[in-house]
């Protein structure tokens, strides 16, 4: 990659060129030292590695592997690349940080020759591993030394991490604002662009019921539950809530579905038009309205009742699809895919040949426990699935989270990948210029107390999908406020939308925050 890619943030962090240029060609009259390590957790035994390297020589750089190429354990890093740097800089016996775009130290190595390069005292008890051979032998051609550190207790981040992680939420999202180079008036700009953005969604209805019931006890005769209706509520859900979502953040939203000829239709469209969401139903008196009743009891779920006709929609229904898909100037086209009957192998190709040119595309495939993949929405702008719909897409149960999302976002070949990870953010991959490692986005989650965390991707979508086409294509940007509306999805009792004001208002919080912890 080009070394000037990367922004840095800290005067004691460099590039690879700016270092060579420093320290100077061999013979020098100052000995180098380097240090390499993924430093994720900055503990006492790296203290102790780094001070016994800079008693040996008069300059230590500490190089850290870069993001894209941690691979041990699940989500890792836990601190980003920049956040590391910036970590080790603060130490005074540190004189440069590098940060290591390759998968090793080996060209590092090569291109600075230094005089020693350090390794801990555990590379070197029982057998050299074969990658610190690679290192010797990297070191051997200009006279480098190999130096192991000694020490007889070794400090794994990772069990650092696993036993009580650090919250530095606050202090990922501002080194991400600092390296993406945008702040919070960027994010209140792009929220105020939301304002009558044309967005069309096409895709599954479900109404959402939740029958709340009391116990009474069980049968005597048969091993039958006891409980007393109490009340039935109604809820526009699937499809329907991502439509409610995009209306309740201010844009201008056109919903097209298919819808039984019942009551429940009715009760459908009633509840989109007071939400402002411009619906295009296709009404098919062959199947029901899909429902989905929960029955509940003390806030346990005893039974869930589905009554749906999960066949594909007939070749007359896809054209009409079409027409409509084609015949709306939306600058945003959203599939809402829950697999009950208007998306499946036959008709997803003739339903995305209709989206007119220039539009933004969005999938979501909510379809882990049925047939369906999000990979089939191929080469899509933008698609959302969550840790277990990514599995499902892929056959792959195995995989820590950074490869299995690098392995989905290959298949799928869409420009941009947010991966849902539930309480432990997003993580979202972005297509990049060859050699730039900054393909890898990772934001925190923002809820402060989960209440209910149904729904909290609906409203991720609608906020990063808008956020993408208000900002021209700021993928940082667009992750942040998309995760924000999710976290407060979570803090809501019941699939409520997501208002602007409510965005504003944490955005203030996480500035304010920011902002004290720099005075």
């Amino acid at each position: 990659m080009d070394d000037g890619s990367r922004k840095l943030v800290s005067p004691k962090i460099k590039t690879r060129q700016q270092l060579r240029d420093l320290i100077g060609a061999r013979p020098r009259s100052k000995k180098v030292i380097i240090c390499h390590g993924t430093f994720d957790v900055v503990h006492p035994g790296h203290v102790r590695h780094l001070l016994y390297a800079k008693s040996k020589a008069d300059i230590l750089i500490a190089s850290l592997t870069c993001d894209q190429h941690v691979t041990k354990a699940d989500m890792r890093p836990y601190v980003p690349e920049h956040l590391r740097a910036i970590n080790l800089a603060a130490f005074e016996m540190v004189d440069y940080v590098i940060i290591d775009d390759n998968p090793t130290p080996i060209e590092t190595i090569k291109f600075l020759e230094p005089d020693y390069f350090a390794k801990g005292y555990e590379y070197v008890a029982g057998n050299i591993p074969p990658k610190t051979q690679e290192e010797m032998a990297a070191l051997e051609p200009f006279g480098g030394e190999m130096i192991f550190t000694p020490g007889d207790i070794v400090y794994s981040s990772s069990r650092f991490i696993e036993s009580a992680p650090p919250n530095i939420s606050t202090e990922k999202l501002m080194v991400l604002m600092q390296e993406e180079n945008f702040d919070f008036g960027d994010m209140r700009a792009a929220l105020g662009q939301f304002a009558g953005m044309k967005v069309h969604i096409v895709g599954d209805t479900i109404v959402d019921s939740f029958t709340r019931c009391s116990m009474i006890g069980g049968m005597t005769k048969t091993p039958t539950m006891s409980v007393r209706f109490e009340e039935k509520v109604d809820y526009v859900g699937g499809a329907g809530i991502v439509a409610k979502h995009l209306c309740a953040a201010g844009a201008d939203v056109t919903f097209s579905t298919v819808l039984g000829d019942d009551n429940l239709a009715a009760f459908v469209l009633d509840d989109l038009e007071k939400s402002g969401v411009n619906c295009q139903p296709i009404i098919d008196p062959t199947r029901p309205t899909t429902n989905k009743n929960a029955f509940v009891a003390s806030d346990y779920r005893l039974l869930k009742v589905d009554t749906l006709d999960n066949r594909s929609i007939s070749d007359k229904i896809v054209k009409k699809l079409q027409k409509q898909i084609a015949s709306e100037n939306a600058a945003i086209v959203v599939f809402s895919d829950f697999r009950h009957g208007i998306f499946n192998k036959h008709t997803i190709g003739d339903l995305v040949s209709a989206i007119p040119d220039g539009a933004y595309r969005v999938a979501d495939s909510q379809v882990a426990s049925r047939w369906g993949n999000i990979t089939e929405f191929k080469g899509f702008d933008l698609i959302t699935p969550n840790e277990r719909e990514a599995r499902f897409a892929l056959g792959d149960q195995d995989s820590v989270m950074r490869p299995l999302a690098t392995e989905l976002f290959k298949k799928a070949e869409c420009k941009t990948l947010i991966l849902k990870l539930g309480a432990r953010g997003i993580l979202t991959y972005r297509t990049r210029p060859e050699g730039d490692p900054r393909t890898i986005i990772s934001v925190d989650s923002f809820a402060d107390t989960v209440l209910d965390a149904v729904g909290a991707g609906d409203a991720l979508l609608a906020y990063a999908s808008l956020a993408m086409v208000a900002t021209g294509g700021n993928e940082a940007l667009a992750s942040v406020l998309g995760n924000i509306a999710a976290g407060l999805e979570c803090e809501y009792d019941g699939n409520e939308t997501v208002k602007p004001g409510a965005i504003l208002e944490r955005l203030a919080r996480i500035e304010n925050a920011i902002n004290y912890s720099n005075s």
